[in-house]
């Protein structure tokens, strides 16, 4: 793959997100929203999304810019920039001067049939770019694939999925994912993603049904962060089961508790990627019984983990359990992410079929018999 280090890049990034569930500052409470976070900017910018039950956050700028260089060889780095350079050509967007990449998930209520309703889901990018040029390069580039749909003053472009329609008749519950719109949200923010999210995106990015202040306060409460995510799961559980309520049927809209909510970070600090957060446990007897429970399983995984490198990586994270939430942390040298990556990226060599040695077929002589006369 062209750009196989990236992405392997990319993955392991995602999958510290996943075991992490960090902050970038273990000495304090990692759950609890900090709205008077630092990064006033990138606040106010992400302020206009809609309502979320889960967000992951993304950086391109310090990763493609700062993180990469360090980790992938030259030659790769080198074909990476020319590809992006192709691409701001062609589309005119560069990665590495986006300015956030935002995916963000909503859950539902079930339906009046007591029906589970999949989680809806939209990625916002915003950065150096014409969102409304992006839009007519896409539509002229699905053609005739796409529809149009209005929305108010604002349009939004739907294009089918034929393998997931495909796929959606034999399995309803895919329905949902069968089509993928895109829309300008202003003029240099584009998001991609369910109609339904879009549409509320739209009425966002116009004032109404906004996100809450403080889950974006402790997604981006490290100024520093290349990538992070924060949510509410029991939330999201709840509303998905009924906890809360059906579509038909309302209860009580109040979730009391904040247990399950976490907050998860990369950062880069010197020559070492760190990996800080926690998750909330409710209670410190809680937090110990699910600190020893995470770390039997965390430890099975880390052995079935082929890879040294990898292992070596998992092994560096240390899971703890400080008043009522579960941290966990690591640092993890660059030259380390370095040395998987190019591992991971060399090509595998076809090992040689074993051939068992063919035997001599041994050839017994009769013995010469003499005739006497």
């Amino acid at each position: 793959m062209k750009h196989r280090p990236l992405l392997l890049l990319l993955l392991l990034s995602l999958a510290l997100l996943v075991f992490g569930q960090t902050n970038a500052q273990t000495t304090t409470s990692t759950v609890r929203a900090d709205v008077s976070s630092p990064n006033q900017n990138m606040a106010a910018a992400l302020a206009a999304l809609p309502e979320a039950d889960t967000l992951i956050y993304l950086n391109p700028r310090r990763i493609l810019n700062d993180a990469v260089p360090k980790v992938v060889p030259a030659k790769d780095l080198a074909s990476m920039r020319a590809a992006f350079q192709d691409l701001k050509k062609d589309l005119g967007v560069d990665p590495s001067t986006l300015d956030y990449v935002v995916i963000a998930l909503r859950f539902h209520k079930p339906a009046a049939d007591l029906s589970f309703v999949p989680p809806e889901i939209i990625a916002v990018a915003s950065g150096d770019f014409s969102a409304d040029s992006l839009m007519t390069v896409a539509e002229l580039g699905l053609q005739d694939k796409a529809r149009e749909e209005k929305y108010g003053a604002r349009k939004i472009a739907i294009a089918k999925i034929d393998p997931v329609a495909a796929a959606a008749e034999k399995t309803p519950l895919l329905k949902s994912f069968s089509e993928i719109g895109f829309t300008a949200l202003n003029t240099n923010t584009i998001a991609v993603g369910s109609i339904g999210y879009l549409k509320a995106a739209l009425d966002a990015a116009d004032g109404n049904g906004r996100i809450a202040n403080t889950a974006i306060a402790s997604l981006v409460r490290d100024p520093n962060a290349l990538m992070s995510a924060a949510g509410s799961p029991l939330a999201a559980f709840a509303k998905s089961f009924g906890l809360l309520g059906t579509q038909e049927t309302p209860r009580d809209p109040r979730c009391e508790t904040s247990f399950g909510n976490f907050y998860a970070a990369v950062t880069m600090e010197g020559n070492a990627f760190n990996v800080r957060g926690a998750m909330n446990a409710d209670n410190p007897d809680t937090a110990k019984i699910i600190h020893g429970l995470f770390s039997g399983l965390f430890q099975q995984a880390v052995s079935a983990v082929p890879d040294k490198d990898a292992q070596n990586i998992l092994n560096a994270m240390k899971l703890t359990a400080q008043e009522s939430e579960v941290v966990i942390s690591a640092s993890i040298p660059e030259a380390t992410v370095a040395d998987m990556l190019r591992q991971q990226s060399q090509p595998k060599t076809a090992s040689a079929p074993a051939t068992t040695p063919t035997k001599k077929r041994v050839v017994r002589k009769r013995p010469r018999v003499v005739k006497r006369a």
